[in-house]
C-alpha cells in the first residue's frame, strides 16, 4: 500500500493504493486561503501541514496496513520561504497572488520577460518565484534575510516531514531551470536581478528521490520513523502521469481551479511560439518533458457567476440544456484572477467581460457564454502548447457532462475521462512506486472510464465561435494595454 497526498490549493486530498491501482481509502481536508483586497494571497505552513497529517491519518486508519511510502504531491509556484528547521520566515504566498504585477508589466516592457523565456522556456506571471522574490528583495528584504530556502509547497511539507531541503525539477522548472540540462540558469537569474539570491534555490532533486520520514515526522502522521516519502513531481505532472499521458504529442486537460492544459514533448522539442507564456516542466523520465499551459482561468471563474446568480454546480447541466450553442450571442472573456492571465498570454491586468446581452437573454446563456469561454481558453492553451495526440480529461468540471461536451466540441477533439478524480495523488503514487523499483503497468494503473465524442454539427460553428473568441480577446489586450498607458 502507498499513500499518495495531493496538497490542492484550498483542499488537501490522500488516497491509499494497492500494487494493482486499486484505492483502496480516501479523505480530504480543507486548507485556509487568505485573500486580501489590493491581490495578496497567502497560506499558512502549520495549517497545510495539519491537513496532510489529518488526511494520511484518517487514510491509514481505514485501511489498517503499514503503508510502504508516502508519496507528495500538490500545488506549484508562489514562494515559500523557510528557515533551516522548515519555519516559515513569513506567509507562503500562492501562486494566485497579484501582488507582483508591476514588476511583471515591467519586466515586459524591458525585455527581461523576453530573456527569461528564451533561456528556459518559460513565461512570468505575477505568481511566479521570479517576480515575487524580486518584489520582496525591494519591499521585504528582511524575509529574504532570515530565509535559508526559497521553496514551494511540496517540497516545504517535505521539510517538516523528513527535515531535508530538497525541491523536485519540475516545480525547480519554473522560472529559473533549463529543464534539458536540470540546472539553474544563470542569465536567466541574472535578468531578474536575482544572481545574489540563487543561495535559496535547492539543488533539485535525482528524479524518483526517496527521503524518509524523521521522527517529528512520523510522529506527525503516525507512522513509522524511516519510511520512504517521495516530493514530486507537483500536481500538473503528476496528474499527466496519473492519467496514462505517455507518447509525445499526447494531452491533458484538467478543469480545476485552474485550466491545465499540457502537452508530452521530446526534450528536444522547439520553444517557441507567439510569446513568452508557459512553462517546460521537467518529468521523472529525462528524456520528456511537458509544454504545460496553466490557465489561471477555471472552475472559479464558473462558480462565480453562478453564485452570482444564486446558483450553484448542480444546476449547471439543466442551465447548459437551457441554451443553445452560442449562447444566442452572449459571449464572454473567463479572467477573473486577481493576477490577471498567464497563459496562453501574461497580462497582469486581463480581466473579465460578457457581450451580447440584452433584455432577453437568459441566466442560462450568460452560463453557457462562461463556460464556452472557459473552453475556447483551453483551445488556445493546446494551440500554444502543440497538442496533436490523444487527449486525457480530468479534473471537477469534467465531472459535468454537458460542459465535458461543450469542451469536446469547440476543441473537436475526444476526451478520455478516467473514473478517478484524483489524477494528481494517482500519479505521486506511480511515482513512488516504481521509486521504491516496482513495475508498474500504467493501462492497469489509468484506465479510461468514459468517452465524450465532439458533435459535428456544430464544429463549423464553434470554429466560428473561436475565430470571434480571440479577436476579442486580441481587441481587449489593446484595451488592456491603453488603461495600462493612462
Amino acid at each position: 500500500m502507498i499513500i499518495a497526498v495531493d496538497i490542492g490549493t484550498s483542499l488537501t486530498k490522500a488516497a491509499s493504493f494497492d500494487e494493482h491501482g486499486t484505492i483502496l481509502a480516501e479523505a480530504s481536508e480543507q486548507s485556509r486561503l487568505v485573500h486580501y483586497p489590493d491581490g495578496r494571497v497567502e497560506q499558512d505552513l502549520d495549517d497545510v501541514v495539519s491537513t496532510v497529517a489529518t488526511v494520511v491519518r484518517d487514510v491509514n486508519a481505514r485501511t489498517a496496513q503499514r503503508p510502504r511510502a508516502v508519496a507528495l504531491t500538490g500545488q506549484g509556484d508562489g514562494l515559500w520561504l523557510r528557515d533551516a528547521d522548515g519555519r516559515p520566515v513569513r506567509p507562503p504566498i500562492s501562486w494566485m497572488d497579484g501582488r507582483a504585477a508591476g514588476i511583471v508589466e515591467q519586466w515586459q516592457g524591458t525585455g527581461i520577460s523576453r530573456r527569461v523565456y528564451e533561456r528556459t522556456g518559460n513565461g512570468l506571471f505575477p505568481g511566479a518565484q521570479a517576480p515575487l522574490l524580486a518584489y520582496l528583495r525591494d519591499t521585504e528584504p528582511e524575509s529574504l534575510d532570515k530565509a535559508v530556502v526559497a521553496g514551494y509547497c511540496v517540497d516545504s511539507v517535505l521539510h517538516v516531514l523528513t527535515g531535508e531541503i530538497s525541491v523536485d525539477a519540475s516545480d525547480a522548472s519554473v522560472p529559473f531551470l533549463n529543464a534539458g540540462a536540470r540546472s539553474y540558469d544563470q542569465e536567466a537569474l541574472a535578468a531578474c536581478g536575482l544572481t545574489d539570491h540563487q543561495r535559496l534555490l535547492p539543488k533539485p532533486a535525482q528524479p524518483r528521490q526517496l527521503f524518509q520520514l524523521n521522527a517529528a515526522g512520523a510522529e506527525l502522521l503516525d507512522l513509522p520513523t524511516g519510511l520512504p516519502v517521495t516530493a514530486g513531481p507537483f500536481d500538473l505532472p503528476a496528474c499527466a502521469i496519473g492519467g496514462g499521458i505517455q507518447q509525445p504529442g499526447d494531452g491533458l486537460l484538467t478543469v480545476g481551479t485552474t485550466l491545465a492544459c499540457q502537452v508530452l514533448t521530446d526534450v528536444t522539442e522547439t520553444r517557441e511560439h507567439a510569446e513568452p507564456s508557459g512553462m517546460w516542466l521537467c518529468t521523472p523520465d529525462e528524456d520528456r518533458l511537458l509544454h504545460g499551459m496553466p490557465a489561471m482561468v477555471g472552475t472559479a471563474s464558473l462558480d462565480w457567476i453562478l453564485d452570482l446568480f444564486g446558483l450553484t454546480s448542480a444546476d449547471l447541466g439543466a442551465l447548459l440544456d437551457e441554451s443553445p450553442p452560442g449562447a444566442h450571442n452572449v459571449s464572454a472573456l473567463p479572467f477573473l484572477a486577481p493576477g490577471g492571465e498567464r497563459a496562453p498570454f501574461v497580462d497582469p491586468r486581463a480581466s473579465g467581460q460578457l457581450s451580447g446581452v440584452r433584455l432577453g437573454t437568459t441566466r442560462s446563456d450568460v452560463v453557457r457564454a462562461v463556460c464556452e469561454s472557459v473552453a475556447y481558453a483551453a483551445r488556445h492553451c493546446f494551440d500554444a502548447a502543440g497538442l496533436e495526440g490523444r487527449l486525457v480529461a480530468c479534473g471537477g468540471g469534467t465531472r459535468s457532462q454537458p460542459w465535458a461536451q461543450v469542451f469536446a466540441d469547440i476543441l473537436g477533439r475526444t476526451l478520455h475521462i478516467p473514473d478517478d478524480p484524483g489524477m494528481g495523488a494517482r500519479g505521486a503514487a506511480i511515482t513512488a512506486a516504481r521509486a521504491l523499483g516496482d513495475s508498474v503497468d500504467i493501462r492497469e494503473w489509468t484506465g479510461v472510464n468514459r468517452r465524450v465524442t465532439p458533435n459535428p454539427q456544430v464544429r463549423d460553428h464553434y470554429d466560428a465561435g473561436y475565430r470571434r473568441y480571440r479577436d476579442t480577446l486580441e481587441a481587449s489586450r489593446e484595451l488592456w494595454r491603453n488603461t495600462a498607458g493612462g
